[in-house]
């Protein structure tokens, strides 16, 4: 299953998650330290949705961005 809108072919993109340790210093301690960094994928949030594409109807895998800005119009 392809993770790509049909629209915008908004797709995955990869980046990295930070894991932080230690208490704040506003709270008392010694401040918040980065431990470590571990590459992450960043998916799109798509909706499988009924769309009228020429003169019938079709299910295709459209991002929320595309959805609300009006882009595709439901069947």
């Amino acid at each position: 299953m392809s993770k790509v809108c049909e629209i915008c072919h908004k797709g995955p993109v990869t980046g990295r998650s930070i894991v932080r340790k230690g208490l704040a210093k506003k709270k008392g301690g010694v401040g918040r330290r980065i431990v470590r960094t571990s590459k992450k994928i960043f998916y799109p949030n798509l909706q499988k949705i009924r769309v009228k594409l020429g003169g019938g109807i079709k299910a295709i895998r459209v991002c929320t961005a595309c959805l609300r800005s009006g882009k595709v119009q439901k069947a």
